[in-house]
């Protein structure tokens, strides 16, 4: 279900603190009386979670994402039976059982987070990041979504629309944000280098073509 500006400001009144949730707290305990134990590397630790925030799951949404560019039959699946479209590429498992795709258009720009905790689609974007499940975050997003989209340096136009989509443990979101212009000349590999993962979320948008080097040649 999405969610507007008004549906959301009167019963979300999440605190606007830093504190860790339970289960944070327990890993980083671990984690922690781990490396002093010299059981585990620290850097190895970090080398991991850069791979899995920065590559192995965001590539996989982007590639969904070119697809969905690129080939208008695979967009329409996508549109329709998001979980099945992007199973078809290999993408499938913790927290990504349940899709949908929502996409960005010149009217509407659509917006992910979780009210309650931190769902988010794993298997296609990788780890959520810091800011997904902070508090502040997953509070303003839904009360002042323009605000916090002004934050991450997204400026919309006061016409557009922002629709906001609530992750739930039943129900995951991508958002397919708009192909840039000038890129009709780029194959699938080419498109998913603009694909970023903060423009998966919402709070970002897909790069220019003259952003990534060589793009194009």
């Amino acid at each position: 279900m999405s969610h507007s500006h008004d549906d959301h400001a009167h019963h979300h009144g999440h605190a606007h603190d830093n504190d860790l949730d339970p289960m944070t707290a327990r890993v980083k305990a671990l984690e922690t009386i781990l490396t002093r134990k010299g059981l585990v590397d620290r850097g190895a630790i970090d080398a991991i979670i850069e791979t899995y925030e920065t590559k192995v799951g965001p590539r996989n949404g982007a590639r969904v994402v070119a697809k969905a560019w690129s080939d208008p039959a695979f967009a329409a699946w996508l549109r329709e039976d998001a979980t099945a479209a992007i199973a078809s590429l290999g993408f499938t498992g913790r927290q990504g059982e349940h899709m949908r795709a929502v996409f960005n258009t010149p009217a509407t720009h659509n917006l992910v987070v979780c009210t309650l905790c931190s769902c988010y689609p794993w298997a296609v974007l990788g780890l959520p990041p810091v800011w997904y499940k902070s508090p502040p975050y997953r509070s303003r997003a839904v009360i002042d979504p323009r605000g916090v989209l002004e934050e991450f340096g997204v400026s919309l136009s006061p016409d557009v629309k922002i629709r906001v989509w609530d992750s739930t443990a039943e129900m995951r979101y991508l958002v397919v944000p708009m192909r840039p212009a000038g890129t009709e000349g780029l194959d699938e590999s080419q498109l998913a280098d603009l694909v970023t993962r903060d423009s998966m979320i919402g709070t970002g948008l897909a790069l220019a073509p003259e952003s990534i080097s060589g793009a194009g040649q």
